[in-house]
Order: structure tokens, then C-alpha cells, then sequence
């Protein structure tokens, strides 16, 4: 079992930006690939990015490509998805999920955390 917490999320400008952070708790993270999905008001959950357990690899959702960057460190069991140049419909809930595949696909992960909200307003 592995239980994901998120942290970093917040109230931020249009333009700004935002560090989100994954790390489980009571448990290693660096046999998973990690995911971060999105769910804005109304709107169903999507994929946003996803990392290989070794970091070799990543997925990153058009929308958002050359403004988010996902990243992990296993030595501080923790995956980050780093977000500038954030526009208003880059708000909502985040969410990060560990399974054994990086996909954009919800189905591919076994474990989610809480989320964390990300409100981007002027």
C-alpha cells in the first residue's frame, strides 16, 4: 500500500508559478512511475504528466508542454511537476498517482493521493 500526499498547491497570478510535490507516506516511491492529473471545476479528471520509477522517461500533456516539467528525486522519495506560466485554466485539483506504467491514463495507477488545489487568479 502506498499512501501519496501533495503539497505545494496555492492561490498564484496568471503568469506565475507553482512547485507541486508528491512524496508517500511510510513507503519508498522509486518502484513506481508517478503521475500528475488535473480536475478543473466541471470537468473530468486528465493527465497532465507522468515519470518513469527511474526518471528516465517522461510524458508531458500538449496543453502544457514548455511550461510544466515533471521531475523526480528518489534519494528524497519525492516527484515534482513544476508549473510556470500558469493561465487561469491551469486551475484545480492535482493529483499525483504511483503504478507500475507512465501513462495519462487514470487506469494505469494503482494509488492516489488527496490532491492539492491550484487556484490561478488575478
Amino acid at each position: 500500500q502506498v499512501q501519496l500526499v501533495e503539497s505545494g498547491g496555492g492561490l498564484v497570478q496568471p503568469g506565475g508559478s507553482l512547485r507541486l510535490s508528491c512524496a508517500p507516506s511510510g513507503s519508498r516511491l522509486d518502484d513506481h512511475a508517478v503521475g500528475w492529473f488535473r480536475q478543473a471545476p466541471g470537468k473530468e479528471r486528465e493527465g497532465i504528466s507522468c515519470i518513469t520509477n527511474d526518471g528516465g522517461s517522461t510524458i508531458i500533456r500538449n496543453s502544457v508542454k514548455g511550461r510544466f516539467t515533471i521531475s523526480r528525486d528518489n534519494a528524497k522519495n519525492t516527484v515534482y511537476l513544476q508549473m510556470n506560466s500558469l493561465k487561469s485554466e491551469d486551475g484545480g485539483v492535482y493529483y499525483c498517482a504511483a503504478g507500475p506504467h507512465c501513462g495519462l491514463a487514470q487506469g494505469l495507477y494503482n494509488y492516489w493521493g488527496q490532491g492539492t488545489q491550484v487556484t490561478v487568479s488575478s
